[in-house]
């Protein structure tokens, strides 16, 4: 059995490494990777695979820095050329990005079966680019792997179970990926107690109302706690042409996947508005303040350990304190799985 794996963020990357070493257990299944090139990442050099123990793509698409049609028609184009030639009996995608929907297209289109992983997610936000790809991929997929119950239940309310596809809660491939990779993590450099915060989401770096009030919190914050913030250049450079006050915020580099378990490991508290950093935060038994109107991952909402906070001055600070408050209340009940959906995902694509 042959199976392509489209990738195109390190994300993706990440999730795609706990498949690949579940396949690397089965002799009879070749997997050929391709990256697209979607988001340019420093921290993906050979070190990066070398790290995730998985090998290095056979193709390298470089296809970024275009608009979402643009981006996705290239990607459509190449990705089906690599399907006419290779030939294999799977597409397998993750997650919401341009290259998970352009895979699922070109596959789809070839009559190739397309497994989708982190199917049935939704934000109920269709201004969101990844809401638009993640419903689109989910109709075309063959096999959906959904990593909880929601995800299954908003399947069923969209009809799926009417539809020729199957749907499977396999529980979230990242769970596989903390418990495998979490020993590998670098000694944190910071000190506690400190808050680790991300902000890329084009909703809020995009929309300077948003990123002021957002660094206005953070300001109000850091007289706390310490913040570190790795910030993307792109978002480091909107800042700096605003000119908006950072005050003891500290800013540094994007932070590779090690370096990003280890602040995890070591912070009090987590704010973001990263879908997968809102999960890795209560795998790590963390709070979070979620800087969105919205999240897809409403279990986390539900069990009080993510609080949404949207782009408030006011509402952040407010959660911020709330979430300290809930510091020691977090408890795991499995909402994604065990943590061997890796190898159910190759279980199951080999009984097909």
């Amino acid at each position: 059995m042959k199976i392509v794996t489209i990738v195109g963020a390190r994300p993706q990357f990440v999730k795609a490494a706990v498949v690949s070493r579940a396949i690397s257990k089965h002799k009879n299944i070749e997997e050929v990777i391709v990256h697209t090139g979607q988001h340019f990442d420093s921290n993906m050099s050979d070190i990066f695979f070398e790290e995730m123990q998985i090998p290095l793509p056979k193709y390298n698409l470089g296809i970024s820095g275009l608009s979402h049609g643009a981006m996705t028609g290239e990607m459509l184009k190449e990705i089906e050329k690599i399907l006419m030639l290779e030939k294999p009996d799977w597409v397998l995608v993750y997650g919401d990005t341009n290259s998970t929907l352009a895979g699922a297209l070109a596959a789809s289109k070839l009559h190739i079966k397309v497994a989708h992983v982190e199917a049935g997610l939704r934000s109920f936000n269709m201004r969101m680019p990844e809401e638009v790809n993640r419903i689109l991929t989910d109709r075309i997929s063959t096999i959906l792997f959904c990593p909880t119950e929601t995800a299954v239940a908003n399947l069923k309310n969209e009809g799926f179970d009417k539809i020729k596809a199957e749907v499977i809660n396999v529980g979230d491939v990242m769970l596989d990926a903390v418990k495998f990779y979490s020993e590998f993590a670098s000694p944190c450099p910071y000190k506690e107690p400190f808050v680790l915060a991300t902000l890329h989401r084009a909703e809020n770096t995009d929309d300077e109302k948003r990123l002021r009030s957002i660094f206005q919190a953070f300001n109000e914050i850091a007289k706390t706690m310490d913040i570190v913030l790795p910030l993307h250049p792109r978002t480091k450079k909107i800042v700096e042409n605003l000119k908006i006050a950072t005050g003891q915020v500290k800013m540094i580099a994007p932070a590779s996947y090690f370096e990003m378990l280890s602040m995890l490991k070591n912070c009090s508290l987590v704010a973001t508005d990263s879908g997968g950093l809102q999960k890795e935060a209560y795998f790590f038994n963390k709070p979070c303040i979620t800087l969105r109107d919205e999240t897809e991952w409403v279990e986390l909402i539900h069990c009080g350990q993510n609080i949404l906070v949207g782009s408030d001055t006011d509402k952040i600070v407010e959660g911020f304190h709330k979430a300290l408050l809930n510091q020691n209340k977090i408890q795991d009940s499995h909402l994604y799985g065990e943590g061997h959906a890796g190898e159910t995902i190759i279980r199951k694509l080999e009984g097909n």
